[in-house]
């Protein structure tokens, strides 16, 4: 229980990768905030699980490309536990395209959640964070920001610019005991690859040195160090969980 009385705000963690993360926090005694856009029932799922495991949670609903409605997480979160430690900017969304048939609302919808969410969420949270003089915010990208990907010009620039936003944000905020980090996944086991025919999951094993898809818990245990004592001394890095894809 390295965590024990920390306070986390993980938002999109109604599932996947999310949940995994809300659940691996929880269960080292973090109070979990999990934030969801729009399914209200499996945010409470996702509650349901962390009480069940003798932990603490509470569901607040909020998009994360609103400033008003992020502000009202972050408050929410103050009401209830009094302090946030921990944040993990997780939401995001897809609208994959060919550039050339990508809609303007399609690059408009992935960047205002994928990155204008990340840097509305920090900035709310790094006012008390300053205040307190530590904290941990752990920006979730993706291998795609590091390599690009045909189809998702949208998503990989979004991904891209988290790691040029944590990277300056962790310079930032350093002398004031606040770290930043990045994890950057590459393909995991969620809702959205289970849809995938087993040829194409085949195929993009076959691509990856470990020879087989991520699992979100393979993540969410990276995080959970990167918000940890144990990595007290790690800023502004990019840790890819990625099988080797990357290497």
């Amino acid at each position: 229980m390295v965590l024990n009385e920390s306070v986390a705000i993980v938002t999109g963690s109604g599932r996947g990768i999310g949940r995994a993360i809300a659940l691996e926090l929880a269960a080292a005694g973090v109070k979990v905030v999990v934030n969801y856009a729009g399914r209200s029932e499996k945010a409470e799922e996702t509650v349901s699980m962390i009480r069940e495991a003798g932990g603490e949670g509470i569901a607040v609903q909020a998009d994360v490309s609103q400033a008003a409605e992020v502000d009202r997480l972050v408050q929410t979160a103050l009401d209830h536990f009094g302090k946030i430690d921990i944040l993990v900017n997780n939401a995001g969304i897809t609208r994959d395209g060919l550039l050339l048939r990508m809609k303007e609302a399609d690059w408009d919808a992935v960047l205002s959640t994928n990155l204008k969410g990340v840097f509305l969420c920090t900035k709310a949270v790094s006012k008390g964070m300053l205040k307190q003089r530590s904290g941990a915010i752990v920006n979730i990208s993706s291998v795609v920001g590091l390599s690009g990907n045909a189809g998702q010009a949208n998503y990989a620039a979004a991904k891209a610019g988290i790691i040029g936003f944590s990277k300056s944000t962790a310079k930032e905020l350093a002398s004031r005991g606040i770290r930043v980090n990045v994890v950057a996944p590459g393909y995991i086991c969620t809702d959205m690859t289970e849809t995938l025919p087993e040829g194409v999951q085949h195929e993009i094993s076959q691509r990856i040195p470990l020879s087989r898809l991520g699992r979100p818990e393979d993540v969410a245990k990276v995080v959970r160090f990167l918000v940890s004592p144990e990595s007290a001394y790690i800023t502004g890095q990019v840790v890819c969980v990625d099988g080797g894809m990357e290497m």
